[in-house]
Protein backbone atom coordinates (compact mmCIF):
# COMPACT_ATOMS: atom_id res chain seq x y z
CA UNK A 1 0.00 0.00 0.00
CA UNK A 2 1.55 3.40 -0.70
CA UNK A 3 1.02 5.85 1.79
CA UNK A 4 1.41 8.73 -0.14
CA UNK A 5 -1.03 7.72 -2.52
CA UNK A 6 -3.51 7.02 -0.52
CA UNK A 7 -3.03 10.27 1.31
CA UNK A 8 -3.43 12.18 -2.17
CA UNK A 9 -6.44 10.33 -3.26
CA UNK A 10 -8.21 11.12 -0.11
CA UNK A 11 -7.26 15.02 0.56
CA UNK A 12 -7.74 15.66 -2.80
CA UNK A 13 -10.63 13.94 -4.38
CA UNK A 14 -12.61 11.80 -1.30
CA UNK A 15 -12.64 14.29 0.81
CA UNK A 16 -13.86 17.38 -0.81
CA UNK A 17 -16.45 15.08 -2.70
CA UNK A 18 -17.71 14.27 0.79
CA UNK A 19 -17.63 17.95 2.04
CA UNK A 20 -19.15 19.77 -1.17
CA UNK A 21 -22.05 16.92 -2.40
CA UNK A 22 -23.22 15.48 0.84
CA UNK A 23 -24.91 17.66 3.64
CA UNK A 24 -23.55 15.43 6.21
CA UNK A 25 -25.01 14.99 9.53
CA UNK A 26 -22.25 13.64 11.57
CA UNK A 27 -22.65 12.57 14.99
CA UNK A 28 -20.05 11.49 18.09
CA UNK A 29 -17.00 11.80 15.85
CA UNK A 30 -14.90 11.70 19.01
CA UNK A 31 -16.04 8.41 19.62
CA UNK A 32 -14.10 6.96 16.59
CA UNK A 33 -11.22 4.89 17.19
CA UNK A 34 -7.84 6.93 16.54
CA UNK A 35 -5.66 3.91 17.01
CA UNK A 36 -6.18 0.02 16.36
CA UNK A 37 -6.46 -3.02 17.22
CA UNK A 38 -9.87 -1.75 16.32
CA UNK A 39 -13.22 -2.51 13.96
CA UNK A 40 -15.64 -0.26 12.56
CA UNK A 41 -18.65 -1.91 11.92
CA UNK A 42 -21.26 -0.29 10.02
CA UNK A 43 -24.37 -1.30 8.12
CA UNK A 44 -23.91 -1.32 4.29
CA UNK A 45 -26.29 0.65 1.58
CA UNK A 46 -23.60 2.17 -0.81
CA UNK A 47 -20.55 1.86 -2.11
CA UNK A 48 -20.27 5.56 -0.67
CA UNK A 49 -19.85 4.13 2.76
CA UNK A 50 -16.38 3.46 2.56
CA UNK A 51 -15.48 6.62 1.33
CA UNK A 52 -17.54 8.31 3.74
CA UNK A 53 -16.05 6.19 6.62
CA UNK A 54 -12.81 6.62 5.58
CA UNK A 55 -12.61 10.50 4.61
CA UNK A 56 -13.67 11.19 8.76
CA UNK A 57 -10.16 10.53 9.63
CA UNK A 58 -7.20 12.84 9.21
CA UNK A 59 -5.01 12.29 6.49
CA UNK A 60 -2.27 11.51 8.95
CA UNK A 61 -4.02 8.49 10.43
CA UNK A 62 -5.66 7.80 6.59
CA UNK A 63 -3.13 4.76 6.34
CA UNK A 64 -3.84 2.91 9.18
CA UNK A 65 -7.32 2.71 8.25
CA UNK A 66 -8.12 -0.53 6.13
CA UNK A 67 -11.92 -1.72 4.80
CA UNK A 68 -12.43 -5.46 4.18
CA UNK A 69 -13.81 -4.91 0.87
CA UNK A 70 -16.12 -7.07 -1.53
CA UNK A 71 -13.36 -8.91 -4.28
CA UNK A 72 -16.23 -9.25 -6.78
CA UNK A 73 -16.29 -5.71 -7.17
CA UNK A 74 -13.30 -4.19 -6.11
CA UNK A 75 -10.82 -6.93 -8.12
CA UNK A 76 -13.07 -6.93 -11.32
CA UNK A 77 -9.84 -5.92 -13.72
CA UNK A 78 -5.74 -5.33 -13.21
CA UNK A 79 -5.85 -1.77 -13.11
CA UNK A 80 -8.86 -1.44 -10.50
CA UNK A 81 -7.39 -4.34 -8.04
CA UNK A 82 -4.28 -2.17 -8.29
CA UNK A 83 -6.41 0.81 -7.02
CA UNK A 84 -7.94 -0.84 -4.06
CA UNK A 85 -4.94 -2.73 -3.10
CA UNK A 86 -2.43 -0.20 -3.24
CA UNK A 87 -4.68 3.28 -3.02
CA UNK A 88 -7.49 2.39 -0.68
CA UNK A 89 -5.89 -0.20 1.12
CA UNK A 90 -8.88 -3.22 0.74
CA UNK A 91 -8.38 -6.49 2.39
CA UNK A 92 -10.46 -8.87 -0.45
CA UNK A 93 -13.38 -10.40 0.88
CA UNK A 94 -15.00 -13.00 -1.19
CA UNK A 95 -18.23 -13.53 -0.76
CA UNK A 96 -19.36 -15.98 -2.74
CA UNK A 97 -17.97 -18.52 -0.98
CA UNK A 98 -14.42 -18.82 -3.40
CA UNK A 99 -11.35 -18.74 -1.77
CA UNK A 100 -10.00 -19.38 1.70
CA UNK A 101 -11.54 -17.79 4.54
CA UNK A 102 -8.73 -18.77 7.41
CA UNK A 103 -6.71 -16.92 4.94
CA UNK A 104 -8.86 -13.51 5.13
CA UNK A 105 -9.08 -13.77 8.84
CA UNK A 106 -5.28 -14.28 8.79
CA UNK A 107 -4.53 -11.27 6.95
CA UNK A 108 -7.11 -9.16 8.67
CA UNK A 109 -5.55 -10.59 12.12
CA UNK A 110 -2.16 -9.24 10.66
CA UNK A 111 -4.00 -5.63 9.95
CA UNK A 112 -5.10 -5.28 13.60
CA UNK A 113 -1.53 -6.73 15.14
CA UNK A 114 -0.09 -3.79 12.99
CA UNK A 115 -2.31 -1.31 14.72
CA UNK A 116 -4.58 -0.92 12.14
CA UNK A 117 -8.57 0.07 12.34
CA UNK A 118 -10.35 -2.22 9.78
CA UNK A 119 -13.92 -1.21 8.37
CA UNK A 120 -16.23 -3.92 8.41
CA UNK A 121 -19.99 -4.19 7.66
CA UNK A 122 -21.61 -7.41 9.38
CA UNK A 123 -24.06 -7.28 7.02
CA UNK A 124 -21.81 -8.36 4.65
CA UNK A 125 -22.92 -6.99 1.66
CA UNK A 126 -24.58 -4.46 0.67
CA UNK A 127 -28.37 -4.24 0.87
CA UNK A 128 -31.60 -1.88 -0.44
CA UNK A 129 -31.38 1.48 0.57
CA UNK A 130 -31.90 2.28 3.97
CA UNK A 131 -33.13 -1.09 4.98
CA UNK A 132 -31.07 -3.96 7.05
CA UNK A 133 -30.10 -7.02 6.18
CA UNK A 134 -29.09 -9.81 8.69
CA UNK A 135 -26.13 -9.25 11.16
CA UNK A 136 -23.31 -11.71 10.76
CA UNK A 137 -21.15 -13.24 12.74
CA UNK A 138 -17.63 -12.83 11.29
CA UNK A 139 -16.90 -9.77 13.05
CA UNK A 140 -17.71 -11.31 16.48
CA UNK A 141 -14.67 -14.00 15.71
CA UNK A 142 -12.66 -11.92 14.72
CA UNK A 143 -12.60 -9.26 17.40
CA UNK A 144 -12.60 -11.96 19.50
CA UNK A 145 -9.40 -14.26 17.52
CA UNK A 146 -5.35 -13.92 17.72
CA UNK A 147 -5.36 -10.37 17.93
CA UNK A 148 -8.21 -9.11 20.59
CA UNK A 149 -9.84 -5.66 18.89
CA UNK A 150 -12.40 -3.16 20.00
CA UNK A 151 -15.48 -2.61 17.97
CA UNK A 152 -17.24 0.63 17.71
CA UNK A 153 -20.35 0.60 15.59
CA UNK A 154 -21.53 3.50 13.42
CA UNK A 155 -24.88 3.75 11.19
CA UNK A 156 -25.34 5.63 8.27
CA UNK A 157 -28.43 6.90 6.28
CA UNK A 158 -29.06 8.12 2.93
CA UNK A 159 -25.72 7.00 1.06
CA UNK A 160 -27.96 4.79 -0.93
CA UNK A 161 -29.70 7.51 -2.20
CA UNK A 162 -26.56 9.04 -2.89
CA UNK A 163 -24.75 6.51 -4.87
CA UNK A 164 -28.14 3.75 -5.66
CA UNK A 165 -26.79 0.05 -6.15
CA UNK A 166 -26.33 -0.43 -9.43
CA UNK A 167 -25.72 3.28 -10.52
CA UNK A 168 -22.43 4.89 -11.20
CA UNK A 169 -23.44 9.00 -11.26
CA UNK A 170 -23.39 10.64 -7.67
CA UNK A 171 -26.57 12.39 -6.49
CA UNK A 172 -26.78 15.26 -3.92
CA UNK A 173 -28.46 13.94 -1.08
CA UNK A 174 -28.35 14.89 2.69
CA UNK A 175 -26.80 12.18 4.95
CA UNK A 176 -26.16 10.69 8.32
CA UNK A 177 -23.47 9.47 10.00
CA UNK A 178 -24.12 8.60 13.76
CA UNK A 179 -20.92 6.77 15.87
CA UNK A 180 -21.65 5.13 18.57
CA UNK A 181 -19.94 3.87 22.31
CA UNK A 182 -17.74 0.68 21.85
CA UNK A 183 -19.92 -2.47 21.73
CA UNK A 184 -19.03 -4.52 25.22
CA UNK A 185 -17.85 -8.31 25.48
CA UNK A 186 -20.41 -10.56 23.95
CA UNK A 187 -20.23 -13.81 25.77
CA UNK A 188 -21.65 -15.69 22.57
CA UNK A 189 -21.50 -14.50 18.49
CA UNK A 190 -25.36 -14.81 19.05
CA UNK A 191 -25.28 -12.08 21.65
CA UNK A 192 -23.12 -9.95 19.36
CA UNK A 193 -26.05 -10.36 16.66
CA UNK A 194 -28.82 -9.61 18.59
CA UNK A 195 -27.06 -6.34 20.97
CA UNK A 196 -25.02 -5.03 17.28
CA UNK A 197 -29.08 -5.08 15.75
CA UNK A 198 -30.56 -2.85 19.16
CA UNK A 199 -27.82 -0.31 18.84
CA UNK A 200 -27.95 0.29 15.73
CA UNK A 201 -31.93 0.66 16.22
CA UNK A 202 -30.80 2.89 18.70
CA UNK A 203 -28.22 4.98 17.08
CA UNK A 204 -30.72 5.21 13.85
CA UNK A 205 -32.61 7.17 16.52
CA UNK A 206 -30.39 10.32 16.12
CA UNK A 207 -30.56 10.26 12.31
CA UNK A 208 -32.26 13.64 10.66
CA UNK A 209 -32.46 11.97 7.31
CA UNK A 210 -35.91 10.43 6.77
CA UNK A 211 -36.07 6.30 6.00
CA UNK A 212 -38.57 6.37 3.60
Amino acid sequence: MDRFLKIAFFGLIVKPVVLIILGLNLRNRQLLPYSGPAILAANHNSHMDTMVLMSLYPLSRIHKVRPVAAADYFLTSPLKSWFSKNVIGIIPLERKGEGDRQRLFDECESALKQGDILIIFPEGSRGEPEQMSDIKKGVFHLANGKVKATITPVVMRGLGRVLPKGEALLVPFNCDVIVGERLPDYETASEFTLGVRKVYEELFEQCLTSAE
